[in-house]
């Protein structure tokens, strides 16, 4: 009966889907379609370049950012995309790259 009741009381987590209806996996999401911080980001903001993808991103480009950041994410990091675009969860600051989804053709 405890254990129950430890379950049922531990935090949820919040992951949540992208618009075309996957949904990030528990460990990068944190919050919600409105204020979580996964989310496409345009292709036009990464590059792959010395191991790995460059990402550069400026307020509008992701609901988190605001001031330009760059990421870097070593080849191997990256985790397939299941809607052919990239998307990044920003966590627990804006300043932190936590997951990056790369679509498959660009793997």
């Amino acid at each position: 009966m405890l254990v129950i009741a430890t379950v049922a009381g531990a935090p949820q987590s919040r992951a949540h889907q992208t618009a075309s209806g996957w949904t990030y996996p528990p460990a990068c999401c944190q919050g919600d379609a409105v204020d979580g911080d996964c989310q496409s980001i345009p292709g036009s903001a990464v590059l792959e370049r010395g191991g790995g993808w460059t990402v550069v991103l400026d307020p509008g480009d992701h609901r988190k950012v605001t001031h330009r950041n760059r990421y870097f994410v070593p080849y191997g990091s990256e985790i397939p995309s299941r809607d052919g675009q990239f998307h990044i969860c920003l966590h627990p600051t804006e300043e932190h790259e936590n997951c990056f989804f790369v679509p498959p053709d660009a793997m």
